[in-house]
């Protein structure tokens, strides 16, 4: 349980927050074609709510699958341990802007906590989405972290280059195509 809470956890709360704003769209469209029915007048707030929740939630996603916006074209270009180096060293940097961006958003969520200040559409409590920019700060903390003692653990694993790790994942999408053709 813990190893696929590892690798999916944030998947599984991305997916859930976009199946919702999938059916309360879709369930809008329907309700505005029938006639005598109210609209639903929070149906945009509240797809605008979980849009937002998974924006803070992809952030540790992000950094746990290294897919954090960098320029890899140059780091590729240098040796094996200069990359293991300097990877470690983004990790750490990124780690203390989330963990300072966390810190920060705990006086926010206090902030907006005893404000009380409800949305105005549903009339939720506005803390609950600071609650979820903690969150995410705060766990993208945690998976940098985690991130620094993956790559100090691997120094002495031979990593793949941007283009080398692409050409694989292409390699293994054409296979599993092959196998789902063969299956059918």
């Amino acid at each position: 349980m813990l190893k696929w809470l590892d690798d999916h956890f944030e998947e599984f709360l991305m997916v859930i927050f976009l199946i919702a704003i999938a059916c309360v769209m879709m369930l809008q469209v329907v309700v505005r074609k029938i006639p005598d029915v109210k609209p639903l007048t929070w149906a945009e707030e509240f797809s605008r709510f979980m849009w937002i929740m998974s924006v803070f939630v992809s952030l540790p996603y992000t950094v746990r699958k290294s897919n954090m916006l960098r320029v890899n074209v140059i780091i590729d270009l240098l040796p094996q341990y200069c990359r293991k180096v300097i990877n470690i060293a983004v990790d750490i940097i990124v780690g203390l802007s989330m963990g300072l961006l966390a810190y920060h958003s705990v006086e926010c969520l206090k902030w907006a906590y005893d404000s009380g200040e409800p949305s105005p559409a549903m009339e939720w409590p506005v803390w609950i989405l600071y609650a979820f920019v903690l969150l995410g700060f705060a766990l993208a903390t945690l998976r940098s972290i985690q991130m620094v003692i993956i790559h100090l653990n691997n120094l002495d694993v031979n990593e793949l280059t941007t283009l080398q790790q692409t050409m694989e994942d292409a390699k293994a999408e054409v296979e599993a195509g092959k196998r789902a053709e063969g299956a059918e």
